[in-house]
């Protein structure tokens, strides 16, 4: 391989590698907030049972549950919030792993020479870059989603 191929080679592996930490960390983090959702689950039942069944409590302690319970659901809101960036996040991955594989298939027809291609790789090639730019437009749309969502946080 030339030194152009070599280096275009070493750059797509470590991209790869890089998807695939940050997949790994969006797991981790995806895991850890679902303990959190059960915790969170477990720790408002407690406090709802205590609202309820607050035989002769002072109004300063229902204020107090009260407070907690709300505090407890505005937790649960920010995890969800951040679950579905998470799931954004995963999605966009996908593509970009999709992309990186289109554009190598696509690269592979275009280095041919025109006199050598056949019918049926000139529309493969076609295929290819009508795929390719199938999941531009939804790693496009992805970010739309990601941009209304964050002026909409505004």
């Amino acid at each position: 391989y030339p030194p152009c191929e070599r280096t275009l080679a070493r750059r797509a592996r470590e991209a790869q590698m890089k998807r695939f930490c940050k997949a790994q960390a969006i797991q981790r983090r995806l895991e850890e907030i679902e303990v959190t959702f059960r915790e969170l689950e477990q720790q408002g039942t407690e406090v709802e049972k205590l609202l309820r069944d607050n035989d002769g409590s002072t109004a300063d302690q229902e204020t107090q549950w009260t407070n907690q319970l709300l505090y407890l659901v505005q937790k649960k809101n920010s995890l969800m919030t951040e679950e579905s960036d998470l799931m954004i996040a995963v999605q966009e991955l996908k593509l970009e792993e999709q992309q990186w594989q289109l554009d190598e298939k696509l690269r592979s027809y275009m280095n041919r020479e025109d006199t050598l291609k056949t019918p049926e790789d000139r529309k493969a090639e076609q295929e290819i870059l009508a795929q390719l730019l199938k999941v531009v437009d939804e790693r496009n749309h992805l970010i739309h989603i990601q941009e209304e969502r964050r002026l909409s946080e505004l």
